[in-house]
């Protein structure tokens, strides 16, 4: 049996293949700024993943940062503001 041949689950569904698993890892490669500025190109697909992890958590950190500054600057202006509504809808 081949290795690029698609995997198949016990319920007979088609599953992903390896040439599929290969160009996403490619695609989330160019999207990861600690990967995709390094020169050489021999990073594994479990590396490529993990800095993946890594990235979103960091995302993650980042929008709670400003969710916080947000709300911290809507504290000091006045509520009925257009500048408060603004600062709202970007909260929510």
């Amino acid at each position: 049996m081949s290795n690029r041949r698609s995997r198949q689950s016990t319920a007979g569904v088609s599953r992903i293949s390896d040439d599929q698993i290969i160009e996403l890892v490619s695609k989330l490669r160019q999207l990861l700024p600690e990967i995709r500025d390094r020169r050489s190109d021999k990073v594994s697909a479990s590396k490529v993943l993990q800095e993946t992890c890594n990235y979103i958590r960091s995302l993650h950190r980042e929008v709670d940062d400003l969710s916080e500054r947000l709300s911290q600057l809507l504290a000091t202006i006045d509520a009925d503001s257009a500048e408060a509504a603004i600062i709202r809808s970007l909260i929510m």
